[in-house]
């Protein structure tokens, strides 16, 4: 089938792709409301280096670099789901009542993300009040950095070595790349769907709009009558 064979019928149909876009759209901007003014929300980043100190043996060659370097790695992914845990949140929560800020875990467990690089572990922390920030990050920082040990029953405070390289940074949250990627990307969609929709209608009429319809069932053409 030539390119204007599929013009046509498109543009035959053309209200349907169109039809089913504008729907679409119109409902994405009912659910995302986007001339509603939204609460800022604010996140914290910091990194910690994670380690483990090696063994020191007089006089023993024992590899334990190389394990050192190892188990380092794997301490880094141990922490990124103790950070997920709710004992961390309750223990982040801890800290912060000692202090006088009140915190519920849930709300720390589900504010806090961990990442890793390496032996490089990253935390984020969003949060909508940036005066609590400070004190939430502060709290998390500490607890990695005094407290991990707590959670590793096969080190000690003076085995696990988790540093804090990179002091937490505020900053202001924008609207994420997905949502304002949401409405383009579903009208695409739409309009891909409907673009369907309208071969699907086209495949299942059997009306007679060419004389090559004619030809294709074998029948000869007589004449033509030209239109208007």
């Amino acid at each position: 089938m030539e390119l204007r064979a599929y013009w046509n019928i498109v543009r035959r149909r053309w209200w349907l792709p169109l039809g089913l876009a504008l729907a679409v759209a119109a409902l994405t901007l009912v659910m995302q409301r986007p001339w509603q003014p939204r609460p800022p929300v604010y996140a914290a980043s910091m990194r910690f280096n994670v380690g483990v100190r090696p063994e020191r043996i007089p006089g023993v060659y024992t590899y334990d670099r190389y394990y050192t370097l190892l188990t380092s790695e794997y301490l880094v992914d141990d922490l990124g789901e103790i950070v997920r845990s709710g004992a961390f949140a309750a223990a982040v929560s801890g800290r912060l009542a000692e202090q006088g800020v009140s915190v519920s875990p849930g709300a720390i467990g589900a504010s806090t993300q961990p990442g890793k690089l390496h032996r490089i572990l990253t935390v984020n922390v969003t949060w909508p009040d940036a005066e609590v920030l400070p004190a939430v990050a502060e709290a998390v920082a500490a607890t990695l950095t005094e407290g991990s040990a707590e959670f590793f029953g096969q080190f000690s405070a003076e085995e696990a070595d988790i540093r804090l390289i990179d002091a937490p940074t505020i900053h202001a949250v924008g609207r994420p790349a997905r949502e304002q990627l949401d409405l383009p990307l579903r009208v695409l969609l739409a309009l891909a769907a409907g673009i369907g929709l309208a071969f699907l209608l086209d495949y299942l009429d059997v009306s007679v709009r060419e004389p090559r319809d004619l030809e294709e069932l074998g029948l000869p053409v007589l004449g033509e009558v030209p239109r208007g």
